[in-house]
């Protein structure tokens, strides 16, 4: 209750731009010989009728599935509200649980209905149901009622009762300082209620408010306010800002959820499931749920490294698990399970499918079902499992790594333990590296005690205990390229230089993916890696660098090497052809035009290159020269400083004219006069016979190996 998702109040704004169409047209279909009415007002097409909702449905559509998935998964704890704000504000449900439901908000947005297009009015306006929402956080809920109660039963009644609350706002505005007056209202009218409150008893005053406005439009029109970051208002106010097409609400609230509610997707692929049409056929399906975070990093540590994807449409990450053995709920049953570590209510996505509802009514009826999911070191593993208990469905997280009631192993290798492949010397490395050792100086003491615990946690978010469970440390001996892509990724001030180099290392890693060679695993079980393609090894080292750069980044080089290892990891999972062309194209943008910097010189000198290889050519050797070494020194920095104010185009030009005067100059056009045309091979081809003797002709056949007969010229 001490969250800002307590409470969570919709205001829908039902003035006449809502009633418009969102242009988003679906079909009509009709039986054979069935024709449908004969309307002007409805747009036709030569498969049949056509109709599009209005923005008004797509908001109420949206935000009721958005109520839907908070109630299914948090019953009770987590109020929602609804307020229509028109001429005035229109309150549909109160903080009472009796209200607290589907029916009761369908029913009130059934008498409520689309707006009307042909009212005219200046009274309408959302900023009636934002002042709403305002009161109606300050109104305290039948938990908060108990507790002000008992505060008021005790001898100390200082005691503040907490009360935050989040506002989203769903409205349509015309630029960007609309939205900043929207805003400021707001702010305004929240300060007023607070010192309100201060006066009064039965009223509370808010905490702290989130504000959350999407400015919705139609599908393919064009808006002037742009997307917004969260940001502080004030002690008590943060906001921010998204616009969104009509249809595409409900992917917006779907996102903004994940967050709110800290909530995480899980897709369940391979369900077998009967056809419709053909029972005696069946086809795999895929169905995703939604649950508690908490389901996944319960066993996410430094062990296990879940399989995620980006779903198609969305903006999130969706964690992909196989379905496996179904099985009873019975004791017998599940004594075969490894211990549960967590358990969360879960809700489909998309509850109306076919998909769904069989996978729900499957788990209904009595039945479990295990999920698998790929480890890194090969193989699979049950990481969760899916059955009912009461009428409702829940998701348990599994046990797959050691358990504490197990016999403790033994660190020293050799006979006597059960786990002989402990990183030690590198946990020594690690500690050596973070030792405290004393300055002289004792100016910056305290800043260096302040910043040391946070960069012990960033680095020791990821350290894999043993080398089984890693991939990145198993390939340090064979790949000389990974010791010292770690090294530069682990530098704070990590500059241009590591940057070029970390992504070479990165094309290198592209260029062996592409081509389907084996990654040379040196301490690694090979047994444990028959049943994962290379594609998939690939992925998962890609996925384990990720999480290293993650806890390394500190500025926007390692944000640039960061997304970079994300499109070699697309690539490697062929997820979408479309990622795949970006990522291609990525390279062939970066090997183009990226200056590669390079220590080469005999002297000791840094010489600087420009290179336009494709991205599919090996690198290559450097030129040794250095009578043009501090020429291209100086004018490729000149490149690197003005890089921000060129455009790719102005890139390409200048690296196109640097490589074209190294090029030896045409023999033929320096003996041309300025402004004509050099004419090759002059006497090719000409009718009359010049004189010639023998010494001409040896001297022709010394420079020209050419016999000029009229034989040779015919052939």
């Amino acid at each position: 209750m001490y969250d800002l998702n307590q409470k969570t109040i919709f205001v829908l704004d039902h003035t006449q731009y809502f009633s418009i169409s969102s242009e988003d047209y679906i079909a009509l279909d009709y039986l054979k010989g069935k024709t449908g009415p004969s309307n002007d007002a409805i747009p036709s097409t030569s498969s049949g009728l056509q109709f599009s909702k209005s923005l008004w449905t797509c908001s109420v559509e949206s935000s009721i599935e958005y109520c839907r998935i908070v109630w299914d998964l948090f019953p009770r704890g987590k109020l929602v509200r609804f307020i229509v704000s028109d001429t005035a504000a229109h309150i549909v449900n109160t903080w009472k649980f009796a209200t607290q439901n589907m029916s009761h908000v369908l029913n009130a947005m059934a008498l409520v209905g689309v707006p009307q297009r042909n009212t005219q009015s200046s009274d309408y306006s959302v900023i009636h149901g934002l002042r709403a929402a305002i009161e109606a956080l300050a109104e305290p809920t039948e938990q908060q009622l108990k507790l002000t109660q008992a505060a008021e039963n005790t001898v100390t009644t200082n005691e503040k009762i907490p009360n935050k609350g989040r506002v989203i706002c769903v409205t349509s505005a015309r630029d960007n300082p609309s939205m900043k007056s929207l805003e400021d209202i707001f702010h305004n009218v929240l300060m007023q209620q607070n010192t309100l409150a201060m006066t009064q008893k039965k009223i509370l005053s808010i905490d702290h408010c989130h504000l959350v406005i999407i400015n919705v439009v139609p599908m393919n029109v064009e808006t002037l306010v742009t997307n917004r970051k969260q940001i502080d208002l004030s002690s008590c106010l943060s906001t921010e800002i998204h616009t969104t097409s009509a249809p595409e609400i409900s992917n917006k609230l779907s996102h903004l959820i994940m967050s709110h509610y800290d909530l995480a997707s899980t897709t369940v692929t391979g369900i077998p499931m009967k056809e419709e049409q053909n029972a005696n056929s069946s086809a795999n399906y895929d169905v995703e749920i939604l649950h508690a975070r908490n389901a996944h990093t319960a066993i996410c540590g430094t062990e296990v490294l879940l399989p995620t994807s980006i779903k198609e449409g969305a903006e999130y990450e969706t964690v992909t698990l196989k379905w496996c053995t179904p099985r009873g709920c019975g004791a017998s049953d599940m004594s075969a399970c490894p211990p549960c570590l967590a358990k969360h209510r879960v809700t489909p996505v998309d509850v109306t499918s076919r998909p769904s509802s069989c996978l729900i009514n499957f788990l209904l009826n009595g039945r479990s079902v295990l999920l698998e999911m790929p480890r890194k070191a090969g193989g699979k593993t049950t990481s969760h499992l899916l059955s009912a208990r009461g009428g409702e469905i829940f998701i348990h997280s599994l046990q797959i790594t050691r358990s504490c009631l197990e016999d403790p192993p033994s660190i020293s290798e050799g006979p006597g333990g059960r786990v002989v492949d402990y990183r030690i010397s590198d946990f020594a490395a690690f500690i050596k590296i973070h030792r405290f050792v004393p300055l002289k100086s004792k100016s910056n003491c305290e800043d260096n005690l302040h910043r040391t615990p946070d960069r012990l946690h960033k680095r020791s978010r990821y350290f894999p205990l043993t080398l089984n469970t890693t991939m990145v440390h198993n390939l340090q001996r064979n790949m000389p390229w990974l010791s010292n892509f770690l090294r530069k990724i682990a530098k704070e001030d990590m500059d241009k230089t590591d940057e070029v180099q970390c992504q070479q290392n990165i094309f290198e890693l592209y260029t062996a993916a592409s081509r389907g060679e084996l990654l040379p695993f040196a301490t690694m079980n090979s047994n444990r890696l028959e049943g994962i393609k290379k594609t998939e090894q690939y992925r998962l080292l890609c996925a384990e660098l990720e999480m290293i750069i993650r806890g390394y980044a500190t500025n926007s080089h390692h944000k640039v090497i960061l997304e970079n290892i994300q499109n070699v990891r697309a690539a490697c999972g062929d997820a979408v052809s479309l990622i795949l062309y970006h990522c291609l194209l990525f390279m062939f943008i970066f090997y183009k035009n990226l200056i590669k910097i390079t220590i080469g010189d005999s002297s000791g000198k840094n010489i600087i290159r420009a290179t336009t290889d494709s991205p599919l050519s090996p690198p290559h050797s450097m030129d040794s020269s250095s009578n043009n070494a501090s020429s291209i020194l100086k004018a490729n920095k000149r490149n690197l400083i003005n890089a921000g104010q060129r455009t790719l185009f102005d890139v390409v030009i200048n690296v196109e004219r640097s490589q074209n005067s190294k090029r030896p100059e045409f023999t033929g056009r320096l003996c041309t006069p300025t402004g004509k045309v050099a004419k090759l091979y002059p006497d090719f081809g000409s009718k009359e016979k010049e004189p010639s003797s023998a010494a001409s002709v040896a001297a022709k056949d010394e420079t020209l190996p050419i016999k000029t007969d009229g034989s040779n010229l015919r052939s």
